[in-house]
């Protein structure tokens, strides 16, 4: 199970004063307004980061951590993402899952029929869509709607699927 997740990726700078412009990768864009603390995952380390203020702006979220004052602190962490630890996730509610911590789940029918294994998740405007790496039918897009996905088992790492008429 993953430890941190990711939250968004800081784009670009805001201004001159140290604010960055952060693609939020998270549901909830809004929790970036309790969040105190990030990890800024810079590829060679992890910089521990205290969040002064947050506003938003179109899609994006304006970020101003304490540690940086000025442009030419913060303008090389660019394409950077931001992460949490999993206790400063945003809690789960009932069904729902960390779509890190469900990528490489083995997918099987409701007749116990091995079918393949989650790949990825896709975020649609309307459900989210599994992809699903199958040896048998290649890559295969399932609506992960409660008609389709029948079980998720995190303890065994096992999603039950029914394969609707016309899904293959």
């Amino acid at each position: 199970m993953e430890q941190l997740l990711q939250v968004g990726v800081i784009t670009q700078p805001h201004g001159v004063r140290g604010e960055v412009k952060v693609f939020p990768t998270t549901d909830d864009p809004v929790r970036f307004k309790k969040l105190k603390k990030v990890i800024l995952d810079t590829g060679k380390e992890k910089l521990d980061l205290e969040v002064e203020h947050v506003k938003f702006f179109k899609q994006f979220v304006i970020v101003k951590f304490k540690e940086f004052d000025n442009i030419n602190d913060i303008e090389r962490y660019k394409r950077c993402p931001l992460l949490v630890t999993r206790e400063n996730a945003v809690p789960l509610e009932e069904d729902e899952y960390f779509v890190a911590d469900m990528i490489g789940m083995k997918v099987i029918t409701e007749d116990g029929t091995e079918f393949g294994i989650l790949s990825d998740v896709m975020e649609t405007g309307a459900n989210d869509v599994y992809v699903i790496d199958s040896k048998e039918h290649g890559e295969v897009l399932m609506p992960a709607i409660k008609e389709c996905v029948l079980n998720v088992d995190m303890e065994s790492g096992i999603i039950t699927v029914h394969l609707m008429n016309g899904l293959i």
